[in-house]
């Protein structure tokens, strides 16, 4: 990323390689990239330096737009301070309509998750149900442990009081093998 700087400021900010116009002199596409920085800042044209020191997980956060600014020969964008997302369902109040929150989206895409592991394996239950072939024991634990594992996830996830509680339910450690506070899930049998 490159900035324009003109008389002390920030006039343009150029996101890839562009052909550009100063004064009365046009350059091309690839002087961004085929220049080096002294023959870039001779015309004004600095390489941006990017503070990413207040950017958070856009999943959790709404980050603000970067600013640009010219000090001391470089061009640095920075972001403001990040606001969390909601945690919780809001309603509002004069129309009624329900804007779901942070919680409410994790826990539909565990039950999507457990969905996913259930179904290639529904065939048992349906099997069981016309014919009464008994399901494997194996595949019985299996479905019962991934039901009991999304009734856990969404408890804790249901547990947290702030943004950070529930980044950090996904956060892994550095156990060997790395594991998440939220859990994982069962692995299906091999049968």
């Amino acid at each position: 990323m490159w900035a324009l700087v003109e008389n002390n400021q920030v006039t343009q900010v150029y996101n890839r390689p562009k052909a550009i116009t100063i004064g009365d002199v046009n350059y091309p596409q690839n002087v961004m990239s085929s220049w080096s920085s002294d023959e870039l800042e001779a015309i004004g044209i600095y390489e941006v330096v990017v503070d990413d020191s207040n950017f958070k997980n856009p999943s959790y956060y709404i980050n603000t737009n970067q600013s640009f600014n010219f000090a001391n020969d470089t061009v640095t964008a920075s972001y403001g301070a990040a606001t969390e997302r909601a945690l919780d369902d809001t309603t509002d109040p004069n129309t009624g309509i329900v804007t779901h929150g942070l919680k409410y989206s994790h826990k539909e895409v565990i039950k999507i998750q457990a969905y996913g592991l259930l179904e290639p394996n529904d065939w048992y239950v349906v099997r069981n149900q016309e014919v009464g072939t008994d399901i494997p024991a194996d595949w019985t634990t299996f479905r019962t442990n991934v039901r009991s594992t999304a009734a856990d996830m969404q408890s804790k996830i249901d547990a947290c009081t702030t943004v950070d509680e529930l980044e950090a339910l996904y956060q892994y450690n550095d156990a060997t093998p790395p594991v998440r506070p939220l859990g994982e899930w069962p692995t299906p049998p091999s049968s």
